[in-house]
């Protein structure tokens, strides 16, 4: 059930992102859009907490919800902006490499064993990244390196977010609690945030915001369950696989086209994924 659940995670994580590329470039505020998915999500899993009764919170699950909360809500952002300086069937694929950050923290810190065979997924992940972010110089344009820096930030903060949430797994808090400390604490970052951006607010931020918070409960509910039933160095690559669904959408949607270099590193990204599960 925890592939399952992974795969669940996978696909809800794709569209979501999907999403966020669908929307970029369409004057719609990305600080309002998440805050707006936040409160859902928030409002979504304190219903449900009160109906299944909620375990004792402590400030450790507040705090560790919180801080997961900011850095998936700072990820979503930074990705949000890297869709705008490059094309998403790329942009997509090297987010995902993230999954490298939680993978050797389960290997180094949580002591789990990785195989030979992940091992090499594992490098074959970060070749394909070199791969396709590589542009040849005379062909730079003005926005690659804003481009690159926020696919960086991205990377980083769901990178120590894939951490935090193995941790709360192995401390075994209840993933109710620590989703509502997540979306509750991203929902204040985020409103903050609001008042000094001080961008107009749109119906269109209030619908999408909403369906984007119903998909994300699905996929981190699921993400739990995952980490807490199956093995990390497995679960994190599963749903780093997310990615291909936001490449083939992109590719179908708005026609992006890869050269023969980029479709290579994207295919061998696909198979370090596929390495790391075996």
């Amino acid at each position: 059930m925890w592939i399952v659940a992974a795969l669940m995670t996978m696909f809800c994580f794709g569209v979501s992102n999907m999403i966020f590329k669908i929307t970029s470039g369409k004057g719609l505020s990305k600080v309002h859009l998440q805050f707006t998915f936040y409160l859902a999500a928030f409002l979504i899993m304190l219903f449900y907490g009160v109906v299944v009764e909620f375990s004792p919170f402590n400030a450790l699950t507040i705090i560790l919800g919180a801080t997961i909360g900011i850095l998936n809500a700072n990820g979503n952002i930074q990705m949000s902006k890297a869709f705008e300086k490059g094309p998403a069937s790329i942009t997509s694929p090297l987010i995902s490499t993230n999954t490298i950050i939680p993978l050797l923290s389960a290997a180094l810190i949580f002591h789990e064993h990785i195989t030979l065979l992940q091992w090499i997924g594992i490098i074959v992940m970060l070749s394909s990244a070199a791969i396709i972010q590589y542009v040849p110089s005379n062909n730079i344009q003005i926005d690659y390196k804003p481009w690159l820096y926020r696919i960086l930030l991205s990377i980083g903060s769901f990178g120590i977010l894939g951490i935090l949430m193995k941790t709360s797994s192995n401390l075994h808090i209840d993933s109710v609690n620590i989703l509502v400390s997540m979306y509750g604490g991203g929902a204040v970052y985020l409103f903050i945030n609001s008042f000094i951006i001080k961008e107009k607010w749109q119906r269109t931020e209030f619908a999408l915001g909403t369906m984007i918070g119903c998909i994300s409960v699905v996929g981190y509910s699921s993400y739990f369950f995952a980490l807490k039933t199956g093995v990390a160095s497995i679960v994190f690559p599963i749903v780093s696989l997310s990615c291909l669904v936001v490449v083939l959408g992109s590719c179908l949607l708005f026609k992006e086209r890869l050269k023969s270099y980029q479709i290579i590193g994207i295919l061998t990204a696909v198979a370090g994924i596929v390495l790391t599960k075996i």
